[in-house]
C-alpha cells in the first residue's frame, strides 16, 4: 500500500475549511474514475477540479474536492477502495487560492527531431530562472518529430521568450511561446508562402533551367530572399531572362514540382479541423492554381506571366506580389473569411514574407533565412511541414485520426 496511510487529520478541522486534493496512481483500468466519483458523491463532496493522465497504462488522477463536514469516513472508504484495486492514494489539504492563480498562462511548444533530456531540462531551468512555473506538460508527438507542450504561469511573456530563445539556439530545438487560452485554439486561417515552404523547389529556378539561364537566376533569387535586393526589381529581372520560353515548358516544370514532406498532411488536417488555408506566392499563377486544385486550398495568389502566341514575353502582368503585397493579401483573405488577424497563422521562409509574418497573429519561419528567423514569432527548423501542427497545440494522435493518408 506504499505510503497511503497518511490521510489528513480530519478531527483537527472540518473538511470544508480547505479543499482536499486526492491523488490516485497505479495501473489504469475501466471504471476507476466512475468508482471514485461515486464515493465522493455518496459523501456529499463538492468537486472543484479533476485531471487525469495515463502514460503506458499507468494512471495519475488528481481530484480536488471540498467537504461540508469531517473527512474521516470518506478517507477510510477511498483508502479501502485503493487497497482493493492495488492503487496508491495520497491526500493533501491545499489553500483555496494562490497568488499564481491570477497570473497569465502561456503555451510553450518545444519541438525537435529528437528532444534530449538535457534540452528539456534547459527549458525548465530557463522558465524557473525568470520566475515561471510549469503548470502542465504533455507530449504532443513522437513522429515525424518529438514535440512537447508546457503550460507556464508567469507575469512577463517577454522575459520568458528571451530566456527560451537562448535555449533554442544552444540546443538546436524550436520553441514557440503563445498566450494560452481560447484565442490560440481559435486560429482559423493559415496563409503560406509556396516556394521553399509548401514546395521544396523555387519555381523560377526550374523555369530558368528550361531557358538555359539557371545560374544567373539562382544568384538573383539568393540575394532577393536574403533581403539584399528589392523583390519586385529582382523578380522582373529574372522573368526577363525567361523571354522566349515556350508555354510547354510551364507544363514540364509543373510536373517536376515536389511538395514539402508533410504538406498534404498539414493542409488536409487543417481543412478537417475547419481552418481556411491560403497560399500567397511571389511565384506564378500556373503553379499556384495547380496546387490549389490538387490540395483543395481556399485561396491562391501569385504573379501572372505575360504569354503571347504561346511564348513568354519576359514581363509580368499586373501588380507584383512582393513583400508588402503579401501582407495586403493576408489581410484581404482574413476579411473575406471573417477571421481577425490575431487568429491568422502565416508561414514563410524568405525576406519577402516578413511583413506577412508580422501582420499575422502567429508568424512562423519555416526553414527560413537568418534574417527571417531573427524577426519571426517562432521558427520550425525540421524539414516536415506538418510539424507546424504541433506549434498550434494539435497532438500527433489527433493528426493520425484526421489523416489516414500518411505524411506526404
Amino acid at each position: 500500500m506504499s505510503d497511503q496511510q497518511n490521510p489528513p487529520d480530519a478531527r483537527q478541522q472540518p473538511g470544508g475549511e480547505h479543499p482536499l486534493l486526492i491523488r490516485v496512481s497505479g495501473r489504469d483500468r475501466p471504471s476507476l474514475v466512475r468508482d471514485l466519483l461515486t464515493l465522493l458523491a455518496q459523501a456529499g463532496a463538492e468537486l472543484e477540479d479533476m485531471e487525469q493522465l495515463v502514460v503506458r497504462e499507468r494512471l495519475t488522477l488528481d481530484v480536488l474536492i471540498r467537504l461540508t463536514g469531517a473527512a474521516d469516513g470518506l478517507v477510510r472508504d477511498i483508502l479501502y477502495w485503493g487497497f482493493t484495486h492495488d492503487l496508491k492514494i495520497d491526500f493533501e489539504r491545499v489553500e483555496s487560492q494562490s497568488q499564481r492563480a491570477a497570473l497569465p498562462r502561456f503555451a510553450v511548444s518545444v519541438l525537435g527531431r529528437r528532444l534530449a533530456p538535457s534540452a528539456l531540462a534547459a527549458v525548465a531551468e530557463a522558465i524557473a530562472r525568470v520566475g515561471g512555473n510549469v503548470d502542465r506538460m504533455v507530449r504532443l508527438a513522437t513522429e515525424p518529430v518529438t514535440a512537447y507542450e508546457l503550460v507556464v504561469i508567469i507575469a512577463g511573456q517577454d522575459q520568458l521568450r528571451a530566456a527560451l530563445v537562448e535555449v533554442a539556439q544552444a540546443h538546436n530545438v524550436d520553441i514557440a511561446v503563445q498566450a494560452a487560452g481560447l484565442e490560440r485554439r481559435a486560429k482559423r486561417l493559415v496563409v503560406m508562402d509556396v516556394d521553399s515552404t509548401l514546395i521544396r523547389d523555387e519555381v523560377i529556378e526550374l523555369l530558368a533551367d528550361e531557358a538555359d539561364c539557371g545560374p544567373a537566376v539562382v544568384e538573383i533569387t539568393r540575394r532577393a530572399m536574403a533581403g539584399e535586393l528589392d523583390f519586385e526589381q529582382s523578380l522582373r529581372e529574372r522573368v526577363r531572362l525567361l523571354k522566349g520560353l515556350d508555354e510547354a515548358a510551364i507544363e514540364r516544370v509543373r510536373s517536376r514540382i515536389r511538395l514539402t514532406p508533410g504538406a498534404r498532411t498539414l493542409v488536409r488536417t487543417l481543412k478537417r479541423l475547419g481552418f481556411a488555408v491560403a497560399v500567397v506566392s511571389g511565384g506564378f499563377t500556373p503553379f499556384t492554381d495547380a496546387l490549389q486544385a490538387e490540395l483543395g486550398l481556399d485561396h491562391a495568389h501569385a504573379n501572372t506571366l505575360e504569354i503571347i502566341d504561346g511564348v513568354l514575353t519576359g514581363e509580368v502582368v499586373g501588380p507584383v506580389v512582393d513583400r508588402a503585397r503579401k501582407a495586403e493579401l493576408l489581410r484581404e483573405i482574413a476579411a473575406v473569411e471573417g477571421v481577425p488577424l490575431s487568429q491568422v497563422v502565416a508561414i514563410g521562409d524568405g525576406a519577402n514574407d516578413l511583413d506577412m509574418l508580422t501582420a499575422a497573429g502567429l508568424g512562423i519561419a519555416f526553414n527560413a533565412k537568418p534574417v527571417v528567423r531573427a524577426q519571426a514569432d517562432t521558427t520550425v527548423s525540421v524539414p516536415y511541414l506538418d510539424a507546424i501542427l504541433f506549434m498550434l497545440g494539435i497532438r500527433g494522435a489527433e493528426v493520425d485520426r484526421a489523416d489516414a493518408g500518411g505524411t506526404e
